[in-house]
């Protein structure tokens, strides 16, 4: 099979297939440090926890911009 003829292949697969091949068409050219890959994780989802807790709230981005804005800007 021709890398064409597997791109066409690939292309008419459901989107849910495409983005799988494609997250791991990256990972095999960036290939990530399991360690970190799994530390990030355990921050995320402990992030969510207290997120979804109440324990912290949410900012906006656009919050965060302004802040890092009138911080360094004055």
């Amino acid at each position: 099979m021709t890398t064409k003829q597997l791109i066409t292949e690939a292309i008419s697969l459901p989107v849910e297939e495409r983005a799988l091949i494609v997250d791991s068409l990256l990972k095999s050219l960036n290939p990530t440090e399991s360690d970190n890959e799994n530390a990030w994780v355990k921050k995320a989802q402990f992030r969510l926890q207290e997120l979804r807790s109440g324990k912290v709230t949410a900012v906006s981005g656009d919050e965060v911009i302004n802040s890092l804005w009138n911080r360094f800007h004055q």
